[in-house]
């Protein structure tokens, strides 16, 4: 990752900037880990026990080989570097994360090595390599100490026997024994047959753990860890090493630089030489971390699976026994994601002191080191709703639910797997990944098969020092032979290698040797490195295709870096949308949650930055490679095209770094004897000497690497400071630089120096914040959107909201709400702790009322529907919602439920209502949330709540257009016009309502509901009430409304149609203004009535005032008359305004096809609703036409058309049409087919249903423009219509003509609804 550190002098160029050895301090003796005792503190207060009484004292229930003691630094070498300060607390806790560890002879004390990474306030990083071994201890009062404890702990024993001892929490368990992490995997007999790790100081021998640690600037693993491995060789070897120990410490602190860009170094350990490179400029950044180990730990399918959480910034959080595994999973994710980089807290080893972290409402990647035989159900994590669990040591993960894929999942896996086997990899794909779907499902592998498996994994698993029998038989006889040993101890220093016995020895050490001219383990590393490359270039080349066009949508709106620094928040730097809708439909579910993640936003800016200040590394790389794309012009045919592209630079990209390894560019000075004082640090077998500090603790003065970057580093500085002198203070810059920066981020790193309880409160109150500016920005971001997108339907500008966009928006605000809930929780309970806070509010809700004995608790408020006079008020109830969400079987888990639950309550347009009802039971708040914790900050929750009820200003269909196949009831209302005669009926009457979803199919409505309410003036009125449950129709888009025509009383004139979802409260109405029955109006028995959304009254004028209109208008009353029936036929529009209601109905259609597919609604409306084509063709035929009463009998277009087919029938009959052309043959018989059809259909349409179905039709089988002239060129037109009416007019005609056309383009699918029962 980035390894260039902060500062100035010679920092790009020294190899190590310090040696440090931990252990144990004689001075102190046993101290009992003070960390360890905040960290017992900080379980008691998690678990609402008292803290004082869990801390103190020593923890005696634990054999005091297993507690934790304190380790100190013990030396470090320089004492300070200037431009990377020595974080002591720091390096102490990851040198020895779980304290000071003991042992006897009789167990296992194999060395152990593991890296660490700090990382800095400013995102910098220092990496840590550090080499543990046991050492024995000499010092009398520590080994008194320990037999005093071990009496202590034994009388204790026998004390705590007679009574049952409490069972202590398993994060406090997994604590307090956390050194038990490398437990011997097969122990000796002799250990088995003493008492358990017992300690006698006249017959054991007591060893201690004791670490060697080089921090260094870049992770230069694989060289750290064979130096470091050698230093540690010639500490128990025989005889002494050629030089002292010091020689080879200077060396590689002040003679060794870091090896150049593109260019590899040799330097010289004690008894081998070693060999690192560094990538060139134009190649992806040095990353040392073996990733073949982690693809095999965890399979090639869960490594990508946790490779998309991590580009998703969910929380992660690796399990594993081993350190060294922690932080080669942890490096070698953050190292795939380039060109990005994680953004927020990174600690691959998190100290047990620390463990409080887990807590905290960010995403993360943490590693947690495993007790052995810890059950990971018994795993008490603070919050579970978005964490991707993995558990290396079981090659298994645990996923949050619904994640979108990585794209094109299956090619990729297929070509990484290739990699690996052409390496000679096996590629495993690991334990299938889990999801957190059901209770039953959060235990790990079931015992018996997870036995096994580890078993096989030991058998076959030689990182765990297990070899297969007979090579270990082998090892034995020859370690156990002294001569051998000497001979073996000898050839070695004259740098002669027994190759057998030391690939049997690195089998069961893990640790690579070396020797002569390529040998085994310099082979081994040269193919580890061509590997990594190669792994690394797979996942390079997803991006570099996924994002090869992202400049296009790069918004620069800034003059100058001062102005847009200081504008960052409320700038847009990235077209979203517009990068969305130039992407590959399957692509879209991952990008639109990615381009809304932290890392993609500093990707961006340090775009914009860039025509500013130098470019980032990582982003020049990036930029070289499309430009490179490009000009092979491999994107351009592609373009859009979800099809897989594999990566085509394999070979060069690992011939680059073997020529580097072959051939060596630059060898470092060896290792040299210092003028030192001699016969101190006296050689002793098995012990690291003392080093002798003032030789340490200055390098070179006339170092010529060192000098010429130091004067080429201060030439830079001089420069930059002019540069910024020009532009604005340095300070100022500085600032803003760190605002910006920091812009969304709510805490990079937890400082692992400095616990009180003091500092754990300010990084608690850290969270606070930014829980709260982040829900600013979330609730912003969606109204902004969500407005602009209005604005748009109202034919305003573009739009700039997707369905996906808003979906995406909407997860994300509920995993906001998630974190919220599970900050400073007291005790958890359930992966969700919303829903789980919900489920006591309703315990004690239902309580509280059956107590009260009310059948329903008090707090309903109701809220008024517009056709109040009508339609029952809709109680607003917290509990009912959630009633509501637990009876939908779909839902499986808690974390469901709650998601569930939000996006009915903002659909609602209660969510801050609602959740303001929740926090208002304080006692019930206390009892679950901690002191700290969000939820219990009153200034900072009402800014939240208040956030939240900003987004009632926009309408939501989040619930509905999510939950598509659940039973939703929904409640029919039948309102006739209000003179009492028209409002009976005697028939039957029934109807059919249609969504977008589907529809709910014929319900006869029975007679006995007829209701009868009274207004406030007490005058009477009837409607008829029916409630009928069918699955989701989604949004309604229209109701078929008829009756039978039975009884006296047939004829009914029916004003509209209410229509209400009992679930989410949204309410339709559809107008109809007129007569269902025989003899009346046109004589329809049945009509499709076209739907409009009702605001609720309840939304007081302000709020009015501040939304925008509903999407669909729906056919008013007014249309209907105006055009059909005969009372409204005054009011005429002139053809004018006729020709441009035609132009908008059609152009209406043409952008209804434009829009992406899953946003288009209801082209139903558009086809037969207000200012439809329908309603316009209708305006069109009445232009000119003569309606005059015969004995008062309206006359109708329909009329019109009948008399033109029975004429064309009759004329075909005759053989009048035989001198026309064949296809205006085809199109006669066409118009007289589909006539027939309507005409003969048992529906009861009436005149006006029976026109505009054959509009509909004509429309869809792109007839209509066919048929015109053909009702033109009847003579019928004659009588029916004026010499000035519209339809006479062969210009006019052409243009419609041509108009109509256009629609040829789409194919226009029609709604069951309409064409029910016609057989064409």
């Amino acid at each position: 990752m980035s390894g260039t550190s902060a500062g100035s002098a010679a920092a790009p160029c020294r190899f190590a900037h310090y040696f440090v050895i931990c252990g144990i301090d004689t001075e102190t003796g046993l101290e009992p880990d003070e960390l360890a005792a905040l960290h017992r503190w900080l379980e008691a207060d998690r678990q609402g026990r008292d803290p004082d009484t869990a801390s103190a004292g020593e923890n005696f229930e634990q054999s005091p080989l297993k507690r934790t003691f304190k380790s100190k630094v013990l030396a470090r070498y320089p004492e300070n570097v200037e431009w990377n300060p020595f974080d002591q607390d720091a390096v102490n806790m990851l040198c020895m994360p779980k304290g000071l560890s003991f042992r006897t002879q009789a167990d296992q004390r194999e060395p152990q090595f593991h890296s660490f990474i700090i990382t800095k306030e400013d995102g910098s990083r220092t990496y840590g390599f550090v080499h543990t071994f046991y050492e024995e201890v000499t010092s009398p009062q520590i080994c008194s100490a320990m037999q005093t404890l071990y009496q202590m702990h034994n009388a204790e024993q026998t004390n705590a026997a007679s009574s049952s001892s409490s069972s202590s929490s398993s994060m406090d368990s997994l604590a307090s024994s956390l050194d038990d992490g490398y437990s011997p995997t097969s122990s000796s007999s002799s250990s088995l047959s003493r008492a358990a790790g017992s300690y006698d100081s006249s017959r054991d021998t007591l060893y201690v753990s004791k670490a060697l640690c080089l921090i260094t600037p870049m992770p230069f693993m694989h060289a750290c860890r064979r130096f470091l491995a050698q230093m540690h060789s010639a500490v128990i070897a025989a005889t002494a090493p050629p030089l002292p120990l010091e020689s080879y410490v200077y060396n590689i602190l002040y003679e060794v630089p870091l090896p150049a860009l593109g260019r590899s170094l040799k330097f010289h350990g004690i008894y081998e030489s070693i060999v690192c490179q560094r990538p060139g400029p134009g190649e992806l950044p040095l990353a040392d971390f073996p990733l073949a180990e982690a693809f095999s730990l965890l399979g090639v399918e869960n490594l990508v699976q946790v490779f998309t959480c991590t580009l998703l910034e969910m929380q992660i959080l690796l399990y594993s026994q081993d350190y060294q595994r922690l932080m080669t999973v942890a490096e070698g994710i953050t190292t795939l994601l380039f060109p990005f980089q994680w953004q927020h807290v990174y600690v691959p080893i998190l100290p047990a002191s620390l463990l409080h972290f887990l807590d905290a409402p960010v995403p993360y990647l943490m590693g947690l080191q495993s007790k052995e035989g810890t059950d990971r159900s018994k795993l008490e994590l603070p919050q579970e709703a978005n964490l991707c669990f993995v558990d290396i040591d079981n090659h298994s993960i645990e996923l949050p639910e619904d994640f979108p894929q990585f794209p094109n999942k299956t090619e990729f896996i297929q070509e990484l797997t290739e990699v690996l086997l052409s390496f000679g990899f096996s590629a495993n794909t690991g334990a299938p990944p889990r999801t957190r779907s059901s209770p039953g499902s959060t235990s790990s592998t079931p015992g018996r098969e997870r036995k096994s498996a580890t078993l096989r994994q030991l058998e076959d698993d030689g990182r765990n020092g297990n070899l297969a029998g007979e090579e270990l038989v082998v090892l034995e006889l020859l370690q156990g032979n002294a001569t051998l040993e000497r001979l073996q101890a000898l050839t070695k220093r004259t740098g002669v290698t027994v190759a057998r016995v030391e690939a049997l020895r690195a089998g069961v050490k893990g640790q690579p040797t070396d020797g002569g001219n390529q040998t085994g383990g310099e082979e081994e590393e040269l193919r580890n490195a061509k590997l990594n490359v190669q792994l690394r270039e797979v996942f390079a080349s997803r991006f570099t295709t996924m994002f090869a066009d992202y400049e296009s949508f790069v918004i620069q709106s800034a003059p100058d870096l001062e102005s847009w620094l200081t504008n960052r928040e409320q700038m847009h730097n990235f077209d979203k949308a517009s990068f969305l809708s130039d992407q590959p439909e399957p692509y879209l579910p991952f990008l639109s949650h990615f381009i809304e993640t932290q890392m993609f936003a500093t990707f961006i800016d340090n775009k914009i930055m860039s025509q500013w200040e130098e470019k980032e590394p990582m982003l020049h790389v990036f930029d070289t490679r499309i430009d490179k794309a490009r000009l092979y012009n491999i994107r351009a045919p592609s373009l859009r095209s979800s099809c897989y592209q594999r990566c085509s630079i394999l070979k060069e990209s690992a011939q680059a770094i073997e020529q580097r390894l072959m051939k060596i560019d630059h060898t470092a000075i060896h290792p040299h004897l210092l003028d030192m004082k001699i016969g101190q640090g006296k050689y002793e077998q098995g012990f690291f000497p003392k080093l002798q500090t003032e030789v340490l603790n200055t390098g070179p003065s006339n170092n010529k690497w060192c000098h010429k970057a130091t004067t080429a580093q201060r030439r830079k500085d001089r420069h930059r400071q002019q540069t910024e002198h020009l532009t604005l203070d340095n300070d100022l810059k500085e600032k803003y630089m760190q605002e910006a920066r920091s812009l969304g981020k709510n805490l990079r790193q937890p400082k692992l120096s400095d616990l009180s309880p003091a500092v754990i409160a300010q990084t608690n109150w850290k969270f606070v914040e930014g829980l709260l500016k982040e829900c600013r920005m979330k609730t912003k971001r969606m109204l902004v959107e969500k407005m602009g997108r209005e604005a748009v339907e109202l034919g305003h500008g573009e739009a700039s909201i997707t369905g996906l966009e808003e979906n995406t928006l909407i997860a994300s605000l509920c995993d906001l709400l998630e974190r919220i809930w599970s900050h400073g929780l007291q005790v958890k309970q359930g992966k969700s702790a919303l829903w789980s806070h919900l489920l006591h509010y309703q315990a004690r809700e239902e309580m509280l009322a059956q107590q009260a004995d009310s059948p329903a608790p008090r707090f309903l408020e109701r809220r008024k529907s517009d056709s109040s006079i009508a339609m029952p008020s809709l109680r607003v109830s917290l509990i009912q919602d959630m009633r509501h969400i637990q009876s939908m079987s779909e839902i499986k888990t808690d974390v469901g439920r709650a998601r569930a639950w939000i996006r009915l309550s903002l659909e609602k347009k209660l969510l801050s209502q609602h959740l303001k009802q929740l926090l208002s039971r304080q006692a019930l708040t206390k009892k679950l949330y901690k002191r700290y914790a969000f939820l219990r900050c009153e200034e900072e929750k009402e800014q939240f709540l208040f956030h939240l009820l900003s987004l009632n200003a926009v309408d939501y269909f989040c619930f509905t257009s999510v939950f598509t196949t659940i039973m939703i009831p929904y409640r029919v209302v039948i309102i006739p016009i209000k003179k009492l005669s028209n409002a009976m009926t005697t028939s039957n009457p029934w109807v059919c309502v249609s969504g977008e979803l589907g529809d709910s199919g014929i319900m006869q409505i029975p007679k006995n509901v007829l209701e009868m309410t009274f207004d406030s003036a007490f005058r009477p009125h009837t409607h008829i009430s029916a409630i009928f449950k069918c699955q989701n129709l989604g949004k309604l888009t229209t109701v078929q409304l008829g009756h039978d025509n039975a009884g006296l009383l047939a004829k009914w004139l029916v004003d509209c149609v209410m229509v209400r979802n009992e679930i989410t409260g949204h309410t339709y109405r559809f107008p109809c203004g007129r007569w269902l029955g025989k003899g009346v109006d046109d004589g329809s028995l049945e009509r499709v009535l076209i739907g409009e959304l009702v605001l609720p009254s309840g939304e007081d004028d302000s709020a009015r005032a501040c939304r925008t209109p509903p999407l669909q208008r729906s056919p008013s009353q007014g249309r209907h008359i105006s055009i059909t029936s005969l009372t409204g036929r005054d009011t005429k529009l002139n053809s004018a305004q006729i020709q441009e209601g035609i132009g908008e109905a059609v152009n209406n259609i043409i952008k209804h096809f434009h829009k992406p597919e899953k946003e288009r609604g209801s082209l139903t409306v558009l086809l037969c609703g207000e200012n439809s084509l329908v309603a316009a063709l209708e305006q069109f035929f009445h232009h000119g036409f003569k309606s005059a009463r015969l004995f008062q009998k309206t006359v109708f277009v329909w009329d019109f058309v009948e008399k033109a087919v029975a004429y064309m029938e009759s004329a075909d009959q005759v053989g009048d049409l035989q001198e026309t052309t064949e296809a205006m043959k085809m199109t006669c018989q066409s118009l007289c087919h589909y006539f027939n059809a309507i005409n003969s259909t048992s529906r009861n349409i009436g005149k006006d249903g029976k026109f505009q179905l054959l509009v509909c039709l004509g429309a869809r089988d792109r007839l209509l423009p066919q048929w015109l002239p053909l009702l033109v060129e009847c003579p019928v037109i004659l009588q029916m219509y004026e010499d000035t009416a519209m339809l006479r007019d062969p210009s006019t005609l052409n243009t419609l003509i041509s108009v109509l056309e256009t629609l040829h383009d789409f194919s226009i699918t029609l709604e069951a609804s309409l064409v029910k029962g016609i057989n064409l």
